[in-house]
């Protein structure tokens, strides 16, 4: 089959022939129609995970998928084959991943159904932004009336944390350059958008909109350090980049350090919310599988949204 994998890491991806993979008990194979480049995907690539997560070479890129259920490995009960279903990987090593035809993937955890009126490339790109934006604003305790300041709001996380902040009823403070990339953000909800400029005084933006700070940040680029500094006392920041809850120490505020948990029910809620029109999966590009290279360029160069990358 055709795939994305690298013999060594770091390495460019490009896509070539590896063998199929078949599922072991526990396990769903399906064919891909949809994936997506993430941040992991490209620091996977980079080699920044080394020494993190078990390597298997050749070691085929990519964590989103979304396709049809092909075969089931021994024992899995719930799917049946020709299901549509989309998820992440979530296997404890980094080898068999999603830009590629067919992928092995757990039938118990990362994996839902992918409900009647979410198309397929949608599908392919919501899985792991949207958990990850979805836990952050759960660690946080996102509610109406807050005040919550989404750092990197243009990404992937971002673009879908900022509709999903919206619709809990609170106030958005987004950072995004001005222009195109600010425009984009301030389009993602019907709700108003604060944007401030993250390559100027970024605390003086804030302090003006928010005098007494912010109830909650959602760190997802940016300085977490600075960040967490526009937080009121007792206010609250969520992660995905690493600032631990210890960095907070001695500061009247909590961090949280989040890993996203793409569990049947949080995709499935995500999906329902998709399908329905209440979240829109913001994808801004998409590549053919055979096109894969040009995607992680894409992404790499700074493309806001998502980027999915289709089995044709």
């Amino acid at each position: 089959m055709r795939a994305v994998p690298v013999d060594a890491v770091p390495a460019s991806p490009a896509v070539t022939e590896v063998g199929i993979p078949h599922p072991e008990a526990g396990e769903l194979l399906v064919k891909v129609a949809a994936s997506s480049v993430n941040g992991f995907d490209a620091a996977t690539a980079a080699g920044l995970l080394q020494g993190m997560m078990e390597h298997r070479f050749p070691l085929v890129l990519g964590k989103d998928f979304a396709g049809t259920v092909e075969a089931l490995g021994e024992g899995v009960d719930g799917f049946a084959v020709g299901d549509a279903v989309f998820g992440v990987i979530m296997k404890p090593f980094l080898g068999t991943g999603s830009l590629a035809e067919y992928v092995t993937v757990s039938a118990t955890h990362g994996v839902a159904r992918i409900p009647e009126g979410l198309a397929v490339k949608d599908a392919g790109a919501l899985a792991l932004a949207g958990t990850a934006a979805f836990d952050s604003l759960n660690a946080v305790d996102v509610a109406n009336g807050k005040t919550v300041l989404i750092s990197g709001a243009a990404g992937g996380v971002g673009a879908l944390a900022v509709q999903l902040t919206a619709a809990r009823g609170a106030r958005v403070i987004a950072t995004a350059r001005p222009g195109a990339e600010s425009d984009f953000v301030t389009g993602l909800t019907d709700a108003k958008v604060d944007v401030v400029d993250f390559s100027g005084d970024l605390a003086a933006q804030v302090r003006a909109i928010a005098p007494g700070g912010v109830d909650a940040v959602l760190h997802l680029a940016g300085d977490g350090a600075q960040l967490a500094g526009l937080l009121r006392p007792g206010g609250r920041i969520a992660s995905t980049l690493g600032f631990a809850p210890g960095a907070a120490a001695g500061q009247a505020i909590t961090a949280h350090s989040v890993m996203a948990d793409p569990n049947p029910q949080t995709l499935t809620t995500l999906a329902e919310q998709a399908a329905s029109g209440a979240l829109r999966v913001p994808v801004t590009a998409t590549y053919p599988l055979a096109q894969a290279a040009e995607a992680f360029a894409a992404f790499g160069a700074g493309a806001r949204g998502k980027i999915a990358v289709t089995a044709s």
